[in-house]
């Protein structure tokens, strides 16, 4: 897999210049992301990269002491799969 790059309120993979992939959340207050985007495409799907950008953008989360709220259908069911996401979800 490419490597995971973060442009602005999003994380991105690039590939020949273009993104092949992404994720994007917006702040809300100081203390909240909102995943409300993300998109693979038709070349990198079956590739669990989508997975990949969830989990990176709950690392950084993390790193910045931060919660999520998963409002794409994609991160949110992640969010209910992956108990170990609990602990940046805000429900």
């Amino acid at each position: 897999m490419s490597e995971l790059i973060k442009q602005g309120n999003s994380f991105v993979i690039e590939e020949n210049g273009e993104r092949a992939a992404e994720i994007t959340f917006v702040p809300q207050g100081e203390d909240t992301l909102v995943i409300d985007h993300t998109f693979v495409s038709e070349a990198l799907r079956g590739q669990k990269i989508a997975e990949a950008l969830v989990k990176r953008v709950v690392d950084y989360a993390r790193e910045t002491n931060k919660m999520i709220i998963p409002v794409c259908s994609y991160a949110l069911s992640q969010f209910k799969r992956k108990k170990e996401y609990h602990d940046v979800w805000k429900q």
